[in-house]
């Protein structure tokens, strides 16, 4: 591939500097492939790592100065780049991304969420405004997809939305990078100390309240990583019955994270049914299956069919306690076949369900772009 002098630019002011999907797969993916990768984030200094040329962003103190001032920056950093293509992962740079398309410039908006499914699940927006704001979203991201060069999305389910109005558009899957996490020790089962996992973002439509009741129904342990997206919602599950069995951690990194799932018998990703979610391929899930630990998930018809189609984990009802009580309890006492469903997991992943195989998808593409 012949793309040594080829500038890219991907963009987002809403994002961390070292986002997994973003830096850590995409960006370094394009780097290695030869690219001439630039990336504007919020970022205290300009600064090259692990080839992508950071540039920085001055941090918002709020969101509406982010919405306001930060997109404006985001711009006019994108001016100074004078890419080959533009690459941007926010709802709120739809007018960067098309002001930079009056300019002549090829465009891609990487969809992370279903965006208008996911504002019926914002508590803070008044529940009679939701079905206004969704259609409102869909029509602004519907108008701006026609005039952009690629639709890149997080799941197949967002690519067919996409599909439908005629835009080119392909999924880009959040699926693990093999190295990171096939290489975990393989603890023997029978020596392990038998607490399960959950790792990501904490709060109560992920499940929260349910995987804390749900662990008081056993005798076991909880390593719980991550932050609480609220305070409100940590004053409720440090008052559940089982948080005395909750070990918190915090925020980890990624080798913390390595020796967390090598701890653990199994991982919980039980996120509640609502639109945004059943339909989503949550990175976590992989990350179990690609440590070689089985999964208990929530039982969407999509979920089911690749944790059960791979028999690497049980999926349950995520708001019933006493079923998600009795797949722990199911996993830690029948390790032999636990360790079988976490082989059957990672082999999945090695097989399938890998970055690698997602970012030959996104090179073709840009390939296509800049050939057009």
């Amino acid at each position: 591939m012949s793309t040594c002098h080829k500038k890219v630019c991907h963009m987002t002011s809403a994002h961390a500097y070292n986002d997994t999907r973003i830096f850590l797969k995409e960006c370094r993916a394009l780097y290695e492939a030869g690219f001439d990768v630039s990336l504007i984030v919020q970022h205290d200094k300009d600064e090259v790592i692990d080839g992508v040329q950071i540039l920085g962003l001055s941090k918002p103190k709020n969101r509406r100065e982010r919405m306001l001032q930060t997109t404006r920056q985001v711009y006019k950093r994108a001016l100074e780049c004078d890419a080959d293509i533009y690459h941007f992962h926010d709802p709120e740079l739809i007018p960067v991304g098309l002001r930079l398309k009056r300019r002549g410039k090829k465009i891609i908006y990487d969809v992370h969420e279903d965006l208008p499914r996911d504002i019926f699940s914002k508590e803070w927006l008044a529940a009679p405004m939701r079905k206004l704001v969704s259609w409102t979203a869909e029509g602004i991201e519907n108008y701006a997809a026609k005039r952009f060069d690629y639709i890149v999305t997080a799941t197949p389910y967002i690519r067919d939305r996409f599909l439908k109005i005629k835009r080119k558009s392909i999924d880009i899957n959040n699926f693990p990078i093999l190295s990171e996490l096939l290489h975990i020790p393989n603890t023997e089962w029978s020596s392990k100390e038998k607490p399960i996992c959950y790792v990501g973002g904490i709060g109560k439509i992920r499940g929260i309240h349910e995987m804390v009741q749900a662990i008081g129904l056993t005798q076991y342990s909880m390593l719980l990583a991550g932050n609480f997206v609220s305070s409100a919602e940590k004053d409720i599950a440090v008052n559940l019955k089982g948080w005395s069995q909750v070990v918190e951690l915090g925020h980890i990194n990624r080798t913390e994270v390595k020796e967390v799932l090598s701890r653990s018998m199994a991982g919980l990703v039980v996120l509640h049914p609502i639109p945004n979610y059943v339909d989503a391929l949550p990175v976590k899930m992989f990350e179990y299956m690609s440590a070689g630990i089985p999964v208990i998930a929530s039982n969407f018809p999509l979920w089911k069919e690749i944790i059960e189609g791979n028999t690497c984990g049980i999926c349950v009802d995520p708001l019933n306690v006493n079923e998600i009580a009795n797949a722990i309890n199911w996993i830690i006492d029948n390790p032999e076949q636990a360790k079988q469903m976490g082989e059957n997991g990672r082999r999945a992943v090695i097989e399938k369900y890998n970055w690698e195989h997602e970012a030959q998808k996104l090179l073709k593409l840009y390939e296509e772009l800049l050939h057009k």
